[in-house]
């Protein structure tokens, strides 16, 4: 009789590939406990702990705790306050009133104003690195677009534009404590500090100088009652924008480039049909979505799939499984640019769903756009893809060489 299926993120089967084992898990173990944390596979499953309020998202800020504990000697002030105050930390009602605040910024409208700066900053890129000889997709593109696009918006100096790439690497610690040595944490508090501190000068600078930039727009928000960010909290914002947007952007076009390269046919109706694009990219988001896992902290006793999950236990969320449940998608396997992907979870769900979503999709979308454009076919210049290794919540190459048939 064979095992029982088991989730287990640490294999390099499942970094090379998690779906196969997400599809087992949903067949025949879709709620169940291991490594110390219930793990769930539907999309049902998935999306009613994002959408129930009693369960919190204020997990990492503990395990940040935890770490500081074993790394005595540091201030680590900061650190906690930026777990306190960061929307993706916060519960209710610190969270409905910074999340209430930052809409008012963060909106569609704004957000489209972009796409000449995101158009601008693609095709510098590319008109840089992508020949006919080839470039490398992450390195040279995926990468440093959100980096570039983020920092104008913030209209950030041109010293610190070129540290916040690097910084932003460092700090994606964060999201993943457990994965910190005590070095790599007395590292990201030094790093947070520099970044802090370099914020508060472009605020100061902002306050006596406003303009159209995303830090002068989060300064003259407020609420109907006079209520506003304060000084700290739109510097985490800010902070968090390129931690949060950094990664999930760059390996949602690494993913992307992935299954058009896989999918040859995919990519040449793309190019006869461009306007397919923005429903590609939904599609690029639930067939292999940059954001794999999130966690969540039970506050109350609650049933799930037969299970009782206790007050205290840690819940993982695994998106990219419910992303191909059989139930909500139909062909989940498939890699389809037509498909009405409506439903996916790559963004969350609820009221911590993504704020910076549709930035993201807009980058996608314009890097995609300018791409096709470019090349008559993408052809990895590797047998294998290479994953990258620091996140286990996030999935994206590492590199990627990519050949561009009929480059201009």
């Amino acid at each position: 009789m064979s095992a029982p299926a088991r989730f287990n993120p640490l294999g390099a089967a499942f970094r090379a590939d998690p779906y196969p084992q997400y599809r087992q898990l949903r067949e025949t173990r879709p709620v169940h406990k291991t490594l110390g944390m219930w793990v769930l596979t539907r999309h049902e499953d998935v999306q009613r702990v994002l959408r129930d309020r009693s369960f919190s998202a204020g997990l990492i800020p503990r395990l940040v705790t935890k770490q500081a504990e074993r790394t005595p000697g540091i201030d680590v002030t900061r650190i906690e306050q930026l777990g306190r105050k960061s929307l993706v930390f916060t519960d209710n009602p610190d969270h409905a009133r910074l999340r209430g605040l930052v809409n008012r910024v963060f909106t569609a409208p704004a957000v489209a104003t972009l796409r000449p700066l995101v158009e601008k900053v693609a095709g510098e890129l590319l008109d840089r690195t992508a020949t006919a000889d080839g470039f490398d997709a992450i390195d040279d593109f995926a990468a440093p677009l959100p980096v570039a696009v983020l920092s104008q918006w913030l209209a950030l100096p041109d010293d610190l534009r070129a540290q916040v790439g690097r910084w932003t690497h460092d700090i994606r610690f964060l999201l993943e404590p457990g994965l910190m040595r005590g070095d790599d944490f007395t590292h990201v508090c030094a790093v947070v500090e520099q970044f802090v501190a370099a914020l508060e000068e472009v605020l100061r600078e902002r306050r006596a100088h406003p303009g159209d930039d995303l830090v002068s727009r989060l300064l003259a928000t407020e609420t109907g009652g006079g209520d506003r960010l304060a000084d700290e909290e739109l510097i985490f914002v800010c902070v968090m924008c390129f931690v949060a947007g950094n990664e999930t952007t760059k390996s949602l076009i690494g993913n992307g480039l992935v299954a058009l390269a896989r999918h040859p046919e995919q990519a040449a109706l793309l190019r006869r049909r461009p306007e397919l694009v923005r429903a590609a990219v939904q599609e690029m988001l639930r067939y292999d979505c940059p954001l794999q896992l999130t966690k969540r902290l039970a506050t109350r006793d609650v049933e799930i799939g037969g299970a009782t999950v206790r007050e205290g236990d840690q819940v993982l969320l695994c998106l990219g499984a419910a992303n191909r449940d059989p139930e909500v998608f139909a062909r989940p396997e498939e890699f389809d640019v037509t498909r009405d992907a409506k439903g996916h979870l790559a963004f969350g769900h609820g009221m911590h769903g993504c704020l910076g979503g549709l930035l993201a999709e807009l980058q996608a979308e314009v890097a995609f756009e300018q791409l096709l454009r470019r090349a008559g076919h993408f052809t990895p210049d590797v047998d294998e893809i290479e994953y990258q290794d620091h996140s286990f919540i996030v999935r994206g190459p590492r590199h990627l060489p990519l050949s561009l048939g009929g480059a201009r």
